[in-house]
Parts: C-alpha cells; sequence; structure tokens
C-alpha cells in the first residue's frame, strides 16, 4: 500500500453493554477507560498529532456488541468508505473495531487493502501502512482471536448466570408483562390497573366471549393496550411482537394475555435463545425445556380459572350476531361417545326459531351419530342436575366431611409454617458460624485451610436449608390456593341452594364437562371430586 499525502480520516467507536458494567476484579478506571467520550479524545488527539491526516467523521456505535458487525455507525462508515470518502480507519484498538475473530480479520488483510484503506488500532501500535509481514500474519490474528475469545466467555457466563436466576423464579426480563411491575430483588408485582384489566379479560373469556368481543369492549371502553399503556408511563418499551399499522387492542393481542401462564403467579421464562453469541436471531424452545418456578410472585387469576380458559381457547367459540358473545355451554358441551365438541345448529321455520346441538363427526364421516339435542331440554336437564348437586352438597354430612378435609388442611398448614420457622432459625445459626470463622481467622484460632473447610460446610447447609424452605412454601402456597378453591364452591351451592335459572356463572363454576349420549342421555362431570364428582341423568328425564 502506497503512502498519500493526506488521509481522509474516519473515526470509528464503539461501547458494548458487556463494557458498561464491571466484572469482579475489574477496577473502575476501565469503565472509563473504554467509555465513548475517553476513545473520542484518545483517537482525536492521535489524528490531531498527524500532519498527513484530517477528520472527515466520526461513526459511534454506544450500546452495540462487537460479536457482529451488523451495526448502524459501522454500516454508514462502510458505505463512505465504498463511495471513496474515507481511505484510512482510526480506532482506538482493535476489540473496538470487533471481536469476531474470522470478520475482523477478512476487513483488515482483504476488504480495506481491496480499497486502498489504513487501517489504524492506536493502542494496540497497528498500523497497515507500515506493518510487516510478522505484525499482520502473527501478531494481528491472535489479538483478534483474543477478542473473540473473550466474547465468547462473556456470552457464557451471562447465559450461565441467567440461567441460574431463571430457575430460581427470578424475573431478568427488560419489562414486566402487561399487569405487573418490576419489584425489588427480581421479583414481579401487580399493577392494581392493569391487573384490574387482566382480571376482567379472563372473567369475559369464561362469560363466553370471544377473542375479537373482548378486544372490541376494550376499545369501546378506551383501555388502552399494553403497548399503548406502557408508553403512557414513559418506558422505553420494545417487543419482539410484529406490531400492528395502529396500536390497539387486537384479538391476538387478548390471547395472548389468556394464554400467559405467569398471571397465576408461576413464573415462566426461557421461551427462547439466542441462536449463537455472534448472531441477534432468536429460536423458540420447546416447552419441556422452559423455565416454570411456580409461587413465585402474587397471581391475578386462579389456576383453576387459567385451566378453564385454556380448555375454551382450543375449542372454536366464534360467536356471530349483535351480543358477540358465544352460547351457553360453549367450552363444556361434548359428544360421549367419540368426545368431539358439540356444535350449535338453528332452525328457522315460519318465524319460529329453535336451536339445538349435535355431534359433528358424522358428517365428517367418522363413524358417530348426531346425539341431537334441544337446547331447551338440555338446559332443563343441567338446571335439574346442578340442583340434585346442590342438595348432596348442602347437606350436613357432606359439609362436615368437606369441611373436616379443610381442617386437615389447614392443620398441615400450620405445620408447614412450623417447619419453615424451625429452618430459618437452622438457617440463622450457620450463618452465625460462617461469621465467627472471619473472627476465629483473625486471632489465628484456626488456619486458612481449616478455615476454608468450614465455610464451603457452612454455605452448603445454608443453601440447602433455603432449597427446604423454598419447596415449603411452595406447599404452602399450594395448600391455600386449593383450600381457598374448596371454599369458594362450597360457599358458592350454601348461596344458591334454589336455583331457578340457569346461567353461565353457575356452569362455570362448578361444571367441568358435560357429555351427550344417545338417546339425550346426560353425564355431568364436576370441578371437584370425590363421592358426588359425576351425575347421570338418563335419557327419560330430558
Amino acid at each position: 500500500m502506497k503512502a498519500k499525502e493526506l488521509y481522509n480520516v474516519g473515526i470509528y467507536l464503539r461501547l458494548s453493554r458487556d463494557d458498561m458494567t464491571e466484572n469482579a476484579g475489574i477496577a473502575f478506571g476501565r469503565q472509563e477507560s473504554n467509555s465513548i467520550s475517553s476513545q473520542r479524545e484518545l483517537v482525536r488527539s492521535f489524528v490531531r498529532s498527524r500532519k498527513d491526516m484530517k477528520i472527515y467523521d466520526t461513526y459511534v456505535d454506544d450500546g452495540y456488541s462487537g460479536a457482529n458487525f451488523d451495526r448502524p455507525g459501522f454500516r454508514k462508515m462502510m458505505e463512505d468508505v465504498l463511495a471513496g470518502k474515507v481511505d484510512c480507519i482510526v480506532v482506538k484498538d482493535l476489540s473496538r473495531f470487533g471481536r469476531d475473530y474470522i470478520e475482523a480479520g477478512r476487513l483488515i488483510q482483504k476488504t480495506f487493502p481491496a480499497f486502498n484503506v489504513r487501517f489504524i488500532a492506536v493502542t494496540d501500535h497497528y498500523d497497515s501502512l507500515t506493518a510487516d509481514y510478522h505484525e499482520t500474519s502473527l501478531v494481528l490474528p491472535v489479538k483478534n482471536f483474543v477478542n473473540d475469545s473473550y466474547c465468547r466467555d462473556i456470552s457464557a457466563k451471562v447465559r450461565s448466570h441467567q440461567r441460574i436466576k431463571r430457575e430460581k423464579g427470578e424475573f431478568i426480563g427488560a419489562f414486566a408483562v402487561y399487569g405487573y411491575c418490576k419489584g425489588e430483588r427480581n421479583k414481579l408485582v401487580p399493577d392494581a390497573y392493569a391487573a384490574r384489566i387482566v382480571r376482567a379479560v379472563f372473567d369475559w373469556k369464561l362469560e363466553g366471549m370471544s377473542c375479537g368481543a373482548i378486544a372490541a369492549r376494550l376499545r369501546q371502553q378506551g383501555i388502552l393496550s399494553p403497548m399503548e399503556y406502557k408508553k403512557s408511563k414513559g418506558e422505553r418499551f420494545s417487543t419482539g411482537f410484529t406490531p400492528a399499522v395502529k396500536e390497539g387492542w387486537s384479538s391476538v393481542a387478548v390471547k395472548r394475555i389468556l394464554t400467559n401462564e405467569i398471571y397465576t403467579g408461576t413464573m415462566v421464562q426461557g421461551r427462547r435463545e439466542k441462536i449463537s453469541y455472534k448472531l441477534d436471531k432468536c429460536r423458540d424452545k420447546p416447552r419441556e425445556e422452559w423455565n416454570r418456578v411456580e409461587g413465585t410472585h402474587e397471581a391475578v387469576v386462579t389456576k383453576e380459572e387459567f385451566d378453564s380458559v385454556q380448555k375454551f381457547l382450543s375449542i372454536d367459540s366464534r360467536a356471530s350476531g349483535v351480543r358477540k358473545r358465544a352460547h351457553l355451554f360453549c367450552g363444556l358441551l361434548f359428544c360421549g361417545d367419540c368426545g368431539e365438541p358439540m356444535i350449535r345448529r338453528v332452525n328457522r321455520y315460519k318465524g319460529v326459531e329453535k336451536v339445538y346441538f349435535i355431534c359433528p363427526a358424522r358428517n365428517r364421516g367418522m363413524g358417530c351419530t348426531r346425539h341431537s339435542i334441544w337446547e331447551e331440554d338440555l338446559k332443563q336437564a343441567v338446571l335439574k342436575g346442578l340442583r340434585t348437586q346442590a342438595d348432596l352438597l348442602t347437606n350436613r354430612e357432606n359439609i362436615l366431611c368437606r369441611m373436616e378435609k379443610t381442617a386437615v388442611d389447614r392443620g398441615r398448614l400450620f405445620q408447614t409454617a412450623g417447619e419453615i420457622a424451625r429452618l430459618r432459625e437452622e438457617e440463622e445459626k450457620y450463618i452465625s458460624l460462617e461469621r465467627g470463622l472471619w473472627e476465629d481467622l483473625r486471632e489465628g484460632v484456626v488456619s486458612p485451610k481449616d478455615f476454608h473447610d468450614f465455610r464451603e460446610i457452612y454455605e452448603e447447609q445454608t443453601a440447602r436449608i433455603r432449597e427446604v424452605i423454598r419447596k415449603q412454601k411452595q406447599m404452602m402456597q399450594t395448600l391455600y390456593q386449593s383450600g381457598l378453591a374448596c371454599e369458594k364452591r362450597l360457599e358458592g351451592f350454601r348461596e344458591r341452594p334454589e336455583l331457578t335459572e340457569l346461567n353461565r356463572d353457575a356452569l362455570i363454576c362448578f361444571v367441568n364437562r358435560i357429555l351427550v349420549y344417545e338417546g339425550k342421555r346426560l353425564c355431568l362431570e364436576w370441578k371437584f371430586r370425590g363421592q358426588f364428582s359425576r351425575t347421570v341423568m338418563p335419557g327419560g328425564d330430558v
């Protein structure tokens, strides 16, 4: 490469997020020396000291990884290089230029010489104009390889740290899901306003509304969509989903809320992962590889309600007409023989409208029969079944039996709470022993080797106890929610001893499935287990 009388210099500056935070053992001065302002002053001072150089432009990539070259500042610089506006590139060091060993070597040793572009790394003392064979063929590749290895090592450490946090149930996302805010120590806390909207969305779905109808209702009430709400709070919110032309509620946004298990108090993370530390592309992970930790934060909806909604979503519950609401038995009515969801049909004759349900399997040639039943007959039969079940559950003996079970669960709760208190005391004991070790070491009571061995034992015991406490807390949460659900169902039946009209709320609260057999024979499956978990209604009763 021949020297020129005057070079148009492009100064390139880069700082990644990893460089903004310091690792253990690295002095604070390292962060300051790698800052954009420090890089700019160092490189400009170098260029000013050279009579054969003048600054054409400065290109900055602040907060971009060096693992790849997909950066806006770098792309703009290369455009100027290809246009002939820049014939000399100056960086602080090779790591600021990039940490991709292969791509950095290709650019410095092939691309830049092809366009007669001089490349200078100031603190690495590399200048492509004066570099000899030893520097170009040995020193430069080794330094690029070291930079690449550093980037790979940082990526592995970050992934490992994030995996540990996910397994502990700590929230590591940049933005909390709609309905929650980020609290202290990687915890999620409910956002009072947004959580109320999420609660309403689940309630409307349980009432039989379709996702599109729920979205329309939210728009009519002027409720901000999740993205609009976050922006109204001043959050610099970004999303991996493709945004619509106009931000607002849609059936997809509603379904995204209804299928998110995080609203039940279960932390679900690790759904996606980066393909490589050199690429920004991610891939979806199989469901069995997701990180799920129960009882990490306050639930907005119960597990029972969430499961019911998932069942309704798996069935085609599209509604038509002015009401925009699914029918009364949507998600509950199934063929008793083939298990297919029954479909609703309307018979109109001389201005009279009658509704009935049939099994769709016969029309598809799957060998089943119609199992036809009129809607009014179905309502009367189910209402009779609900009344029968209410009578059984409000019977004094049955209530006492269930109250006894609830008392057992309460006893287990108190027992578990006592065990947690005992474990806390044991944990504090080992923490105190570890603190005392430092004083013993300082006073020469124990040797450094004994100090290390005993400290390791105490830390292992403390970690073991904390893990047991975490499991005990999960057990308490499960018992507590189970007791609440049981009491809620019993209270519901006691409040409705005389059911006069069938409604969606009663069905959702108590009925799991309604099976229709030939001869209009029905089987009602209830949401609780035990002696009366199923009620069979003979065909003659219909």
